[in-house]
């Protein structure tokens, strides 16, 4: 899978989190066309992504999700490795042993081409998997900081980045809401 794949299967997974209406963004579009002040808006916005990338807790999950990664990779191209030698091998064996034992061989090997093929599928799966988890749970200390930060500063709508086309920087409090998460989250135990 690649990247780009990877970030559409977890929005997907996130958006019921997140899923704002459309029309949320044409109210937007109309409520800042009134040039409000940042501290007086009643409509900000929020990027996610960027505070689950940026944040303390956003790196270390990264950096635990990219440590599991490079485990599998070296893993997994260790097996890879050991099954091509051995495919080189059986060809190079191919005129010297009777048909019916190549033939035995070969679908040895393929048995364990198909068995790495699906080892390294279900350690992908598994992957997108923990790191959809903590995402939520990262998104679940997050909810009651964007809530305490909305009720303090007398906001009436939050909408994510993603849907905004064009919004003013000064209503934007991604950066804010990484400040108060990074000083509220210090340690995350991923296991």
């Amino acid at each position: 899978m690649n990247p780009q794949t990877k970030l559409n299967l977890l929005d997907l997974e996130l958006e019921p989190l997140f899923s704002m209406k459309q029309t949320f963004v044409v109210i937007l579009l109309f409520l800042i066309s009134f040039n409000y002040d940042h501290t007086k808006a009643d409509v900000v916005y929020i990027d996610i992504n960027y505070i689950l990338n940026k944040s303390e807790i956003g790196k270390s999950l990264n950096n635990y999700i990219k440590g599991i990664n490079d485990k599998n990779t070296q893993k997994y191209k260790k097996i890879e490795s050991d099954l091509i030698n051995k495919e080189k091998s059986i060809l190079a064996k191919q005129n010297i042993i009777e048909k019916v034992e190549f033939e035995k061989i070969v679908s040895q090997l393929s048995k364990e081409v198909q068995k790495y093929r699906f080892d390294q599928k279900s350690s992908n799966e598994e992957l997108n998997k923990i790191k959809i988890d903590y995402t939520k749970n990262i998104l679940e200390y997050l909810n009651p900081i964007i809530t305490n930060y909305v009720e303090k500063n007398s906001i009436s709508l939050v909408i994510p980045k993603k849907n905004i086309i064009i919004g003013k920087k000064k209503l934007d409090i991604t950066e804010e809401i990484i400040e108060i998460l990074n000083k509220q989250v210090k340690t995350f135990d991923f296991k």
